[in-house]
Protein backbone atom coordinates (compact mmCIF):
# COMPACT_ATOMS: atom_id res chain seq x y z
CA UNK A 1 0.00 0.00 0.00
CA UNK A 2 2.48 2.77 0.97
CA UNK A 3 5.97 2.68 -0.96
CA UNK A 4 9.33 4.26 -0.36
CA UNK A 5 9.68 7.54 1.49
CA UNK A 6 9.31 10.34 -0.93
CA UNK A 7 10.31 13.02 1.06
CA UNK A 8 11.48 14.00 4.97
CA UNK A 9 10.51 17.73 5.58
CA UNK A 10 12.51 19.62 8.03
CA UNK A 11 11.20 22.76 10.10
CA UNK A 12 14.83 24.70 10.27
CA UNK A 13 15.85 28.08 12.07
CA UNK A 14 17.33 29.32 8.64
CA UNK A 15 16.30 26.82 5.51
CA UNK A 16 18.58 28.18 3.21
CA UNK A 17 21.88 27.27 5.94
CA UNK A 18 20.54 23.94 6.52
CA UNK A 19 20.05 23.78 2.55
CA UNK A 20 23.77 24.71 2.28
CA UNK A 21 24.67 22.17 5.12
CA UNK A 22 23.09 19.14 3.32
CA UNK A 23 25.19 20.19 0.51
CA UNK A 24 27.88 19.80 2.35
CA UNK A 25 26.71 16.16 2.72
CA UNK A 26 26.76 15.64 -1.07
CA UNK A 27 22.94 16.70 -1.57
CA UNK A 28 22.25 18.41 -4.76
CA UNK A 29 19.25 21.35 -5.08
CA UNK A 30 16.50 20.29 -6.82
CA UNK A 31 14.29 22.93 -6.58
CA UNK A 32 13.34 26.21 -4.53
CA UNK A 33 9.72 26.94 -4.39
CA UNK A 34 7.82 29.44 -2.74
CA UNK A 35 5.62 27.21 -1.41
CA UNK A 36 5.70 27.66 2.67
CA UNK A 37 7.77 30.62 1.63
CA UNK A 38 11.17 30.04 0.43
CA UNK A 39 11.40 26.14 0.22
CA UNK A 40 13.98 24.15 -0.79
CA UNK A 41 14.08 20.75 -1.75
CA UNK A 42 17.31 18.48 -2.62
CA UNK A 43 18.16 15.22 -3.23
CA UNK A 44 21.10 12.93 -2.57
CA UNK A 45 23.82 13.42 -4.85
CA UNK A 46 23.94 9.84 -6.53
CA UNK A 47 20.00 9.96 -6.69
CA UNK A 48 19.23 7.26 -4.43
CA UNK A 49 17.45 7.93 -1.21
CA UNK A 50 14.53 10.68 0.26
CA UNK A 51 13.91 14.16 -1.08
CA UNK A 52 14.52 16.60 2.02
CA UNK A 53 12.17 19.82 1.67
CA UNK A 54 13.40 22.75 4.04
CA UNK A 55 11.07 25.13 5.58
CA UNK A 56 12.34 28.47 7.99
CA UNK A 57 10.23 27.86 11.13
CA UNK A 58 7.44 30.45 11.41
CA UNK A 59 4.82 30.99 13.63
CA UNK A 60 4.28 28.45 16.66
CA UNK A 61 6.50 26.20 14.72
CA UNK A 62 9.75 24.73 16.45
CA UNK A 63 12.74 23.31 14.69
CA UNK A 64 12.30 19.57 13.82
CA UNK A 65 11.25 17.02 11.37
CA UNK A 66 7.78 18.25 10.65
CA UNK A 67 6.71 14.93 8.29
CA UNK A 68 7.65 12.35 6.63
CA UNK A 69 5.88 11.47 2.81
CA UNK A 70 5.66 8.03 1.69
CA UNK A 71 5.10 7.35 -2.46
CA UNK A 72 2.45 6.02 -3.65
CA UNK A 73 1.06 5.02 -7.13
CA UNK A 74 -2.80 5.10 -6.27
CA UNK A 75 -3.38 8.25 -3.99
CA UNK A 76 -7.05 7.77 -4.41
CA UNK A 77 -6.67 3.81 -3.13
CA UNK A 78 -4.59 4.36 -0.31
CA UNK A 79 -6.63 7.24 0.80
CA UNK A 80 -9.49 4.88 0.69
CA UNK A 81 -7.69 2.12 2.37
CA UNK A 82 -6.25 4.70 5.46
CA UNK A 83 -10.33 5.70 5.75
CA UNK A 84 -11.36 2.19 5.99
CA UNK A 85 -8.62 1.11 8.47
CA UNK A 86 -9.58 4.30 10.56
CA UNK A 87 -6.65 6.37 10.07
CA UNK A 88 -6.72 9.75 12.63
CA UNK A 89 -7.34 12.81 10.62
CA UNK A 90 -7.29 11.98 6.96
CA UNK A 91 -6.90 15.64 4.96
CA UNK A 92 -7.31 14.88 0.96
CA UNK A 93 -6.23 14.17 -1.16
CA UNK A 94 -5.24 17.45 -2.93
CA UNK A 95 -3.12 19.19 -5.38
CA UNK A 96 -0.08 21.28 -4.39
CA UNK A 97 0.45 23.60 -7.24
CA UNK A 98 3.82 24.69 -5.85
CA UNK A 99 5.35 21.28 -6.26
CA UNK A 100 3.10 19.67 -8.43
CA UNK A 101 2.52 16.57 -6.45
CA UNK A 102 -1.33 15.63 -5.61
CA UNK A 103 -0.73 14.58 -0.96
CA UNK A 104 -3.02 13.60 1.58
CA UNK A 105 -2.13 13.99 5.02
CA UNK A 106 -3.03 12.15 8.49
CA UNK A 107 -1.55 11.38 12.13
CA UNK A 108 -0.49 8.39 14.03
CA UNK A 109 -1.59 7.55 17.27
CA UNK A 110 0.32 10.05 18.59
CA UNK A 111 -0.29 12.92 16.74
CA UNK A 112 2.73 13.24 14.04
CA UNK A 113 1.94 13.93 10.71
CA UNK A 114 2.63 11.64 8.17
CA UNK A 115 1.82 12.04 4.03
CA UNK A 116 1.19 10.04 1.35
CA UNK A 117 1.98 11.85 -2.04
CA UNK A 118 1.64 11.49 -5.60
CA UNK A 119 4.39 13.43 -7.94
CA UNK A 120 2.68 15.38 -10.65
CA UNK A 121 5.08 13.94 -13.46
CA UNK A 122 3.91 10.49 -13.06
CA UNK A 123 1.46 8.82 -14.98
CA UNK A 124 -1.75 7.66 -13.27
Amino acid sequence: MIGEIDHIEIEASDAEEMADFLKKLGYEELRTTEHHGESFELEPGDGDGPIFEIHTVEGEEVPGINHVAFAVDDIDAVTDQLESEDVDDIVGPYDVEETGRRITNFRDPDGRRFQVVKDGDEDE
